[in-house]
């Protein structure tokens, strides 16, 4: 098993900036990439961006050259620097990690309000 702990999230105006922390315990070794998804109301949830272990990363169209992804192995972290935010980028952000097996693990979420 995998857990996940975010944090981060918060009010915030448009244009404005918030930075999401993500926290992976337990059998760490096994995971490959690591990213954060989103979901606003009614939406499904949408990847935002994906970082595998060796360092590639995967963004969602709208937020390219707005957020980045990072990852520290050694503290089994990932972030996501997010700027110039918009109010469709409102929504609740999960971390989530995916195993070499393929097998998904989730965090709670961690809220993002962005007001306009």
């Amino acid at each position: 098993q995998v857990q996940l702990v975010e944090s981060g999230g918060g009010l915030v105006q448009a244009g404005g900036s918030l930075r999401l922390s993500c926290t992976a315990s337990g059998r760490i070794f096994n995971i490959n990439v690591m990213g954060w998804y989103r979901q606003a109301p009614g939406n499904q949830r949408e990847l935002v961006a994906v970082i595998t272990k060796d360092g590639n990363i995967n963004y969602e169209d709208s937020v390219k050259g707005r957020f980045t992804i990072s990852r520290d192995n050694n503290k089994n972290m990932v972030y996501l620097q997010m700027n110039s935010l918009k109010p469709e980028d409102a929504a609740v952000y999960y971390c989530n990690a995916r195993t070499w097996g393929m097998i998904n693990f989730w965090g709670t979420g961690t809220l993002v309000t962005v007001s306009s």
